[in-house]
Formats: C-alpha cells, sequence, structure tokens
C-alpha cells in the first residue's frame, strides 16, 4: 500500500513476531539469554514473565529458531488453555509419541518417560515451552511441574519454560502453587522500551525494510509515537503502521507529530489533558482569603510554530536523540 511512497520494500511494522526485525534493549538481550541457555541444557523449569505486547513470543522464537533441531527437540504450546486430557493428547503428538499415549495419562507418561531416557542416552536435549503461560488452569500448572520432575538423581530430562504476563507470577505467590514457584530455577521479566529505545527500535525496523527513518518519521513524531505507545512494542508497531497509512493518505512525508497525534485519537491511545484544580475555588460556605497583589505584566513568550520540527527536534540535550543515535547508530537527523 505505502511501501513504494516511503521507500520500503516491506511493511516494517507488521505484527507478526517476525524475528528478522528481533531489536534487542538491555532486558530483551538478557530474557534471550536466559531462554537459549535453558533450552540448550537439562535446567529444570524457567519463568519469563511481562507485559502484553512486550515481545515474549518474538523472543522465544528467536531463541528456539537459534538453538536449531538437531540436537534439542522443543515443543511450542502457545495456546495452552486446554482440559487434562486434551493437555496430553497434545503433547503426545508433538513429542511424536506412538498414537494412544494420549489417551491415558499412564500410558503417556510411561512413553514419555521412554523417549526422554532415549534422547539424554544420545546426547540430545527436550524441552517444553508454553507461551501465554497466564492462561493455564491450576490443574494443569501442577502437571507441569510434575512433568519438570522426570529425572534421574543426577540429571533432568525436560527443560520447562513458562512464557506469561505477570498475573503469572501472581498466581505462583497462591499457596497452592509454592511447589511450583520453589522448582522454577530461572527467571527474568520484560519491560516496555524508554524513550530511546522506541527510537532505536522504529529507526531499526525501517531500515530492515529498506527505508531511511529520517525520510519517514520526524523525531516530533517519534516522540508522540512514544508517549502514545508508552513505549510497548506492539502498540509502537500498531501506531506506526497506521501513521504510515494515514502519511500516503494525505501525502505526507516524513511524518509529523501531528499526523501522529491524529492516529492517537483515532486509536483511543491519547493521553487525557489533564487539569488542575483552581485553587481559588470555593465552596459557598468557604471564606475567600484577600488575594495577592497582582505580580508586574511580564512579555509572553513566542507562540511555537504548530507542529515545527525545529520547535522539538533541534532542542538541545534532549534524551532522546543525543549521544544516543551516534551510538547505536539509528538517527532520524
Amino acid at each position: 500500500m505505502y511501501e513504494t511512497f516511503f521507500g520500503l520494500q516491506e511493511r516494517p511494522f507488521d505484527l507478526a513476531p517476525n524475528p528478522k526485525y528481533l531489536f534487542l534493549s538491555t532486558r530483551q538481550r538478557e530474557a534471550l539469554s536466559a531462554i537459549r541457555y535453558a533450552l540448550e541444557g537439562p535446567r529444570g523449569l524457567m519463568l519469563m514473565a511481562g507485559d502484553a505486547g512486550t515481545g515474549k513470543t518474538t523472543l522465544v522464537q528467536a531463541a528456539i529458531a537459534e538453538i536449531g533441531s538437531v540436537t534439542t527437540q522443543c515443543v511450542l504450546v502457545s495456546n495452552p488453555t486446554l482440559t487434562r486430557s486434551e493437555f496430553y493428547e497434545c503433547l503426545a503428538r508433538e513429542f511424536g509419541l506412538q498414537n494412544d499415549a494420549g489417551e491415558s495419562k499412564t500410558r503417556f507418561l510411561f512413553e514419555l518417560r521412554h523417549h526422554l531416557e532415549e534422547r539424554h542416552r544420545d546426547g540430545k536435549l527436550t524441552a517444553i515451552v508454553f507461551d501465554e503461560a497466564q492462561s493455564l488452569p491450576h490443574e494443569l500448572l501442577e502437571e507441569v511441574r510434575l512433568l519438570s520432575n522426570i529425572e534421574t538423581p543426577t540429571t533432568k530430562f525436560l527443560s520447562v519454560v513458562l512464557a506469561g504476563q505477570p498475573e503469572l507470577a501472581a498466581r505462583l505467590n497462591e499457596p497452592q502453587l509454592r511447589q511450583l514457584k520453589q522448582r522454577i530455577a530461572l527467571r527474568c521479566e520484560l519491560a516496555a522500551f524508554d524513550l530511546p529505545e522506541t527510537a532505536a527500535y522504529i529507526a531499526g525496523r525501517i531500515r530492515i525494510a529498506g527505508g531511511a527513518p529520517a525520510d519517514i518519521f520526524t523525531r516530533n513524531a517519534v516522540e508522540a509515537i512514544f508517549e502514545g505507545s508508552s513505549g510497548v512494542p506492539r502498540v509502537i508497531n500498531v501506531v506506526s503502521h497506521n501513521a504510515l497509512i494515514s502519511g500516503f493518505a494525505t501525502q505526507s512525508r516524513p511524518i509529523r507529530r501531528t499526523i501522529v497525534e491524529e492516529v492517537l485519537r483515532d486509536l483511543d491511545l491519547a493521553a487525557p489533558q489533564s487539569i488542575s484544580p483552581d485553587p481559588h475555588a470555593t465552596s459557598p460556605d468557604r471564606v475567600q482569603p484577600k488575594p495577592a497583589a497582582a505580580p508586574a505584566p511580564v512579555a509572553p513568550p513566542p507562540a511555537p510554530e504548530p507542529d515545527s520540527d525545529k520547535s522539538h527536534d533541534d532542542r538541545q540535550g534532549s534524551p532522546f536523540f543525543k549521544g544516543f543515535a551516534r551510538k547505536r547508530g539509528f538517527s532520524f537527523f
């Protein structure tokens, strides 16, 4: 739609968790390393918590793609809202067990242990990753704990990664899940981007898609995207994609702050204007103090240019771009 107009080879802000567009802030880099560490050895249980849209699925798929399938068999369960019987049927099929292995828990556990022991003897690893793990009911979280107990006195046969939203971590504090919490050997947490990370994220995706960041968004526009998205990667993508559509529709290039603000209003993401209470407002039964003398008039400052790149973008010492763009190689100048 808008790719040719903005000099792009493809759309840079699609919502698919494409590892090609993986951006690693400090937290994301730590989380990716933790997932790889969990999948590349029999580590037991790992928990990765992060708010909706912070990139958990992208990191999980990137880690699975990096380790490959030669030595590690990794089963990804991305929809864990299952009954107990469906849970075992799903795992039996994903692990390639006998056709009747998912028909009963006893048969499944026997087949799975045999499968894991064989792989261990061959020097191979096995792992399960539960994405959206906050949706796992209590009874399945208990089954996950019991699966992680398949081991010998010296070695665990199965690594389990739970990737979910913060409410999963809160649930683990409940008394009935204390045994599962005690078995979590690795734990990491994702957070939204700050302003410099948001700028680098947007610029990086544009460059990967074949475009020039400075030709597509002004610095003011990127600031507005950050303010409206609160630095959540998925929301950044939604706002940026809609801004490109609006820019194409109005033949505006680069996209300025006013276009982004209009998109934020359309998406119901615009922050409401805070109205400070009037310190002089009173109730009818309150005695008003005598007003102080009015200060000497001061000449008003010159009105800023509406959405002028110069009025916002040339501010000295801005934490948004000063030094950061040179360090990361992403620039909107």
